[in-house]
């Protein structure tokens, strides 16, 4: 498939979105990681031009740190410029890093081969009706700070991918009731059908049931596990592939996947299944006070888990977290929508929404900077709470005009509590560390994933190719996150001080765990530019 692609890619729509999608990803990613911090990148008119193994490559950049190509990249052969290609860009990374990693371009090709097959499926398919599931499902080309971002196993991913439109019926199992082992509330769960005497239900999900297969024939053998057959309706793939919508009882439910979804395989091991109910409890009374002094907060709790204790692999394989779904925090007539699907573009985005957005941007930005930004730091400063606001696990919530007037936060596995702020006195030791990050690997966290991953991604989309605009945009952050300061941070909130006064921000470095092949907890960070100082430069120079 991949010599298909790269042969026909100029005339296959498709394969030529996803060879520019791909190559974008990881040139980004050399940009941010290595061509800078080395700096082997400079000015040169309107280009940018940097070296991959001793090779000049051109690009035309917009967007701020969000590197938004405008153009297609070109590298220098014999003294001309040509455009560059990813078989070639793959070659210059894997020569500049000394090779050594046989599964960096497998896993960059196949990210490509996904995006196009991505491509072609949803030219087939129809969107859902519900605009949350719509946002959703929106991501065809994934972290653009990535180098693999789509890369998927196996030949099955596309009946249950959420860019592909996907639907599909849970696979509802029977455990036995000395078996199950379960926290908090999993009523939910039992809304997927009936057990036979003795068992209790465990829907769970068709792909996964295919990855365990040789561990499950015993259980089934034996009668410790019953296979019920399709669940009665299907449900629906959210950004994350994994969890999925039951509109049967508005309540999503986050499976295990034993597949490699960006950096991470995506099963919940056992303490996770824990944490999730002991964060949930917890953070139950820090939403309370976030919602009073910031109205418009709102969360998703996770208030329960089931599984089988049929040893640690099938006891995380098969465990289900139960999670509540968005339509039932948000207030009457407000539309949740994925930030994701905001800074991708407007697949996805509400009429209302892009309207409003391009009639009054500046306005429309600072009214999202409050909502999103504001809770997520009080939560850090006051709470001793680390929330993950990246694009995937924050839903932002749209009145009818089109204005962000609600922040929905979700995904306690990201969820962390600052180490000697909260008493884990009682949570099992296995459990309780996992939960914990000291202040400085936090912040880092917090400062990522809302100012780099999220804000500034968004701030590109919505000032497109206007660099004044997205100047205007970032003076309108740092004029709303001053006055966060002012008035709500309590304590000691030197990092945010020194982001408002142009501090470098920490990027995380994804192409580095990558190509180290490590575990996504081990990714560093590297400094990238802080565009709230690039306001404060231009003050200075008008003054």
């Amino acid at each position: 498939m991949d010599g298909l692609l790269l042969d026909n890619h100029t005339r296959d729509p498709h394969a030529a979105l996803a060879e520019e999608t791909a190559l974008g990803a990881l040139l980004r990613c050399w940009l941010r990681e290595v061509a800078g911090p080395r700096g082997h990148v400079r000015a040169a008119g309107p280009h940018l031009t940097l070296r991959v193994a001793g090779t000049p490559v051109r690009v035309r950049v917009r967007g701020g740190i969000a590197l938004r190509f405008d153009g297609p990249p070109e590298h220098l052969v014999e003294g001309r410029w040509r455009p560059l290609d990813l078989s070639s860009l793959v070659a210059l990374v894997e020569q500049e890093l000394d090779g050594g990693n046989e599964e960096f371009a497998a896993q960059v090709r196949a990210g490509r081969d996904v995006v196009a097959a991505i491509l072609a499926a949803r030219a087939r398919a129809v969107p859902p009706a519900d605009p949350w599931l719509a946002s959703e499902q929106a991501l065809v080309a994934g972290h653009p700070f990535h180098p693999a971002p789509k890369a998927r196993s196996g030949d099955d991913w596309p009946d249950y991918a959420p860019e592909t439109h996907a639907r599909f019926a849970p696979r509802l199992l029977g455990v036995r009731a000395d078996l199950v082992t379960e926290e908090g509330d999993t009523t939910a769960l039992d809304a997927f059908g009936d057990a036979p005497e003795g068992y209790v239900p465990l829907p769970a999900h068709p792909w996964q049931l295919g990855l365990l297969a040789a561990e499950l024939r015993g259980p089934f053998a034996d009668g410790r596990l019953v296979d019920l057959g399709p669940g009665p309706r299907a449900v629906v793939p959210t950004s994350s592939v994994r969890t999925v919508y039951d509109p049967g009882t508005g309540m999503c439910l986050k499976f295990s996947l034993d597949v490699r979804i960006t950096n991470c395989v995506r099963k919940n091991a056992w303490y996770e299944l824990c944490g999730a109910v002991e964060l949930t409890r917890r953070l139950a009374p820090v939403f309370e006070r976030l919602a009073r002094c910031f109205p418009g907060t709102r969360w998703l709790p996770e208030p329960g888990y089931r599984s089988a204790a049929l040893g640690t692999r099938l006891l995380e394989g098969l465990g289900v977290i139960v999670r509540t779904g968005p339509w039932a925090v948000c207030g009457p007539g407000i539309t949740p929508v994925l930030a994701g699907a905001l800074a991708a573009g407007a697949d996805g985005v509400p009429e209302a929404v892009l309207a409003r957005r391009t009639a009054d941007p500046v306005a429309w930005w600072g009214a999202y900077v409050e909502r999103v930004a504001f809770p997520v730091l009080d939560a850090f400063f006051r709470h001793g709470v680390v929330l993950e606001a990246h694009v995937q696990n924050v839903l932002v919530g749209f009145d009818a005009a089109g204005w962000p007037v609600e922040a929905v936060f979700r995904d306690l596995e990201g969820t962390k509590l600052v180490a000697g702020r909260h008493d884990l006195t009682g949570v099992p030791g296995e459990v309780a560390a996992p939960l914990s990050y000291d202040a400085a690997r936090g912040w880092n966290r917090v400062a990522y994933c809302l100012f780099v991953n999220h804000l500034a991604e968004v701030a590109a989309t919505v000032a497109g190719p206007d660099d004044a605009v997205l100047r205007a945009l970032w003076a309108a952050a740092r004029e709303v996150l001053s006055r966060l300061m002012e008035d709500h941070a309590p304590g000691p909130a030197g990092p945010l001080t020194r982001v408002l006064a142009g501090a470098p921000l920490p990027a995380k470095a994804n192409l580095g765990v990558r190509w180290a092949r490590a575990a996504d907890r081990t990714a560093g960070y590297v400094p990238v530019p802080n565009p709230l100082r690039v306001h404060r430069l231009a003050e200075g120079e008008r003054r």
